[in-house]
């Protein structure tokens, strides 16, 4: 499943990474912890969490994951939206706490 088709499944918010959408979702993890999502997060992977700011950006550059799932209808700041921009991070907002919201990608995966 692309990010793009996850979005339409789900309804999450894309604040920025348009041209991201079309990357393939081949797991889904969870973390908040930077300095260990750094080392873990599996590439290509629907990361989420509720850390919104840069350095969550870095890490998500570095693991090549394919999407940040913010979860808690959690709102990063124009600064890290316009550097997921620059960097083609796919962003994507959800209201749903981080356990449900990745049950629900799981369940988009599934059909």
């Amino acid at each position: 499943m692309t990010v793009r088709e996850l979005t339409e499944k789900t309804g999450w918010a894309v604040l920025a990474g348009q041209d991201a959408l079309s990357r393939e979702i081949d797991g889904i993890y969870c973390c908040d912890m930077l300095s260990i999502a750094m080392g873990r997060a599996p590439a290509d992977s629907a990361w989420v969490t509720v850390m919104a700011n840069v350095n969550t950006l870095a890490v998500a550059v570095l693991a090549d994951v394919a999407c940040v799932i913010l979860a808690e209808n959690v709102r990063p700041d124009d600064a890290t939206v316009a550097k997921a921009q620059e960097q083609n991070v796919a962003l994507l907002q959800s209201g749903m706490p981080v356990y449900e919201t990745a049950r629900r990608v799981e369940s988009a995966r599934d059909h």
